[in-house]
């Protein structure tokens, strides 16, 4: 039976990528006022803004590939049970060909209904764009399907669930200073091991191996880590 090998991505998994991180210097929030495009208050008083925020993201996604760090932790489904927990809203760990992937905070290419939530919607390339005037099929207006600031992470339950049973813990390309995502490791049994890549680590306790690199070599690295293990 495959060890249960649970992977928790932020930002950094996705920058080599060249998709734009919002915490780094030059990032999005320098361009964006957070609270305006991110937010559930930003949404109601200016929907136009946030419809278009979010079909200039999909732009950028579209023009993305999954890179080496994506593929690299496909690869690891050969030997081990692997399920990734991401911050991240892009859909490269689906397109690099990851089989059990879990969003918290909600999925870029996808839509959902104002007025019924439980109505979620796949874009697909072609048709990207939305505004304050789209609408479903039911004729609802349709938003970003995005876990906006304000809201609540409704993943968040089965993210600490899967910590929980983890057999390897793995943190790759975040800050760990995006609540609740960086509660998961509080979540990991005691004497299971942890790796946390990331090229500026922020302070783990000791018993978490820090690999101090970026995603692609950082999972290259865990790889021969776990194969020599």
């Amino acid at each position: 039976m495959k060890k249960k090998l649970v992977i928790s991505t932020g930002a950094g998994m996705s920058a080599e990528s060249g998709i734009s991180t919002f915490r780094n210097a030059g990032g999005l929030w320098e361009k964006y006022p957070v609270m305006e495009v991110c937010s559930a208050d930003g949404f109601n008083r200016n929907p136009a803004l946030v419809h278009e925020f979010y079909n200039a993201r999909r732009r950028d996604l579209l023009k993305a590939q999954p890179n080496a760090g994506h593929l690299g932790l496909v690869d690891l489904e050969k030997d081990y049970d692997v399920y990734v927990i991401t911050q991240n809203v892009d859909d490269l760990h689906e397109r690099a060909g990851s089989s059990k992937v879990l969003h918290l905070h909600g999925e870029l290419m996808k839509v959902r209904s104002v007025t019924h939530p439980e109505r979620v919607y796949k874009l697909s390339p072609e048709a990207i764009e939305t505004t304050p005037d789209s609408r479903d099929s039911h004729g609802d207006p349709i938003r970003p399907h995005i876990v906006f600031f304000q809201e609540a992470v409704p993943n968040m339950e089965p993210a600490a669930q899967l910590a929980s049973e983890a057999d390897i813990f793995v943190v790759i390309g975040t800050s760990l200073n995006v609540y609740p995502a960086a509660s998961l490791l509080h979540y990991v049994r005691r004497g299971v091991p942890i790796y946390y890549i990331d090229p500026n680590p922020a302070p783990v306790p000791p018993d978490v191996t820090v690999l101090k690199m970026g995603a692609s070599e950082g999972v290259e690295r865990l790889a021969e880590i776990l194969r020599k293990g």
